[in-house]
């Protein structure tokens, strides 16, 4: 086999399902998959923006970015994803990318009901179902020379105690850590690979947009000192899903310029 860069990180030709894949995290993924030749299905709510962005992606690499919008946090929303990937890909789907996540914060003594389950039903349930749901079409393009690949998005906030109080957001990121080690060790031996990658602060909706977070201040404790780029977490996520990646099993790798581990 070769041990060249391109064919070792080669992802071109494949497809991915990439949920909450219209902007942050999500987009940098898509971005990086695209741009390395492989067809991607795009999820999120809300449905022009959606639209608008995988028409925008397409045209900028060149490459096949399907948009599908829908709520992914019950089961009928999975269900109705799951339908439209059998429908448009009955030959199978390479990679699903569960990123698609949601953060409450609220102060311990007053912290709501709707913010745990809002958060624990999108971060932890529904990677679990529709990985569940799709792994037949995973199956379909899975060998032991070439796996199919499922990444889960988890956080940092899930390795160690945040700053902020967002109680629901740091124990479902702790709780898809774990569950992406039993998952690994099920799907393995349908030479479907899992794994995890746990992101520090990037320049993403849930962070910076949605609520003004002051990135100089981030950026200055980060050992790295700067936040993540597209870069870094495509980067990663091809590595995961291309033959470099193939005997990566059931890990967390953190994408965080160091902070869990020098801080």
């Amino acid at each position: 086999m070769s041990l060249q860069v391109k064919d070792l990180f080669n992802v071109s030709g494949k497809t991915a399902l990439v949920t909450g894949g219209s902007r942050g995290i999500g987009e940098m993924i898509t971005s990086g998959f695209l741009a390395n030749g492989a067809k991607v299905y795009i999820t999120a709510r809300k449905e022009e923006a959606l639209n608008l962005k995988a028409k925008e992606l397409s045209d900028l690499y060149g490459v096949e970015c399907i948009p599908f919008s829908g709520d992914l946090s019950n089961q009928e929303g999975i269900q109705k994803l799951v339908e439209f990937i059998n429908d448009a890909e009955p030959d199978g789907l390479d990679y699903l990318i569960n990123n698609a996540g949601a953060a409450w914060g609220a102060n311990y003594d007053d912290f709501p009901e709707s913010g745990w389950d809002k958060v624990v039903d999108l971060n932890l349930k529904t990677p679990f179902f529709l990985t569940q749901q799709l792994t037949s079409l995973l199956e379909k393009k899975a060998t032991a020379s070439d796996p199919s690949r499922v990444i889960n998005i988890a956080s940092i906030d899930g390795l160690h105690v945040p700053m902020m109080e967002t109680f629901s957001y740091s124990a479902s990121k702790s709780g898809i850590i774990h569950l992406t080690k039993h998952m690994a060790k099920v799907l393995v031996e349908r030479n479907i690979i899992v794994n995890a990658i746990a992101p520090g602060p990037f320049d993403s909706h849930m962070l910076g947009k949605a609520v003004n977070f002051d990135y100089s201040f981030i950026a200055d404790s980060v050992p790295r000192k700067r936040i993540g780029t597209p870069d870094d977490i495509a980067g990663l996520c091809i590595f995961l899903c291309s033959r470099a990646g193939a005997y990566t099993v059931g890990e967390t790798i953190t994408c965080d310029g160091g902070i869990v581990k020098l801080i």
